[in-house]
């Protein structure tokens, strides 16, 4: 899952939450001077990317990609879930996307100091772009996609994949909605367990 998916899934700790988000930047077991319940937020993206990986679901949408991306479409189809997560975003939260971001930023920019290096470096690029609210839209999803597509150097040709998005719309649409039903329920489970050792 991308970014919007793992702030989501803390289901509101702010700890949990910035753990979830910056996990990627971490390295191995480099996460043990976190306090506690950030390696726990740190744990919990990682076991979200797990149950993600080998989901049915999450793999189909996958497979409808592989052809014209092989290795990147798996992270493609994050991007793609997150939009429709932004777009439905109604069916997940009371509190409108835009306040739930604005609260967001906030959280990050009061914790600066704790952030890896790298989320240091991009967080001025995600508030001034409004990347999270941007997913609700094709036209933030696509400018996301030509980014991914500039850091591998043109390489994953990602920015093309708006068009296979636009083409097959609705069935992405159903795999996410019907995969992210199962992912609130497993994320929940793994944070209880977590927040309870």
């Amino acid at each position: 899952m991308n970014f919007l998916a793992h702030i989501y899934l803390s289901f509101d700790d702010p700890e949990i939450t910035l753990g979830n988000f910056f996990a990627d930047h971490i390295r191995g077991n480099k996460y043990k001077h976190f306090p506690e319940r950030i390696q726990k937020g740190i744990l919990l993206h990682r076991e979200i990317d797990t149950f993600t990986d080998a989901h049915p679901i999450a793999k189909e949408s996958s497979k409808r990609l592989h052809k014209n991306y092989s290795h990147y479409s798996r992270v493609i189809v994050d991007i793609f879930y997150d939009h429709f997560l932004a777009k439905n975003w109604a069916n997940y939260s009371e509190v409108p996307l835009e306040d739930y971001v604005e609260r967001f930023y906030d959280l990050l920019e009061d914790n600066y100091a704790i952030l890896p290096l790298s989320t240091q470096r991009m967080m001025p690029f995600l508030i001034a772009d409004n990347w999270l609210l941007s997913y609700a839209d094709l036209n933030g999803i696509s400018k996301v996609l030509d980014g991914m597509n500039r850091r591998t150097k043109n390489k994953s040709r990602m920015n093309f994949a708006i068009l296979d998005l636009e083409v097959h719309y609705d069935a992405f649409e159903d795999e996410f909605t019907r995969f992210f039903e199962e992912l609130i329920t497993f994320s929940r489970h793994k944070f209880k367990s977590l927040c309870e050792d």
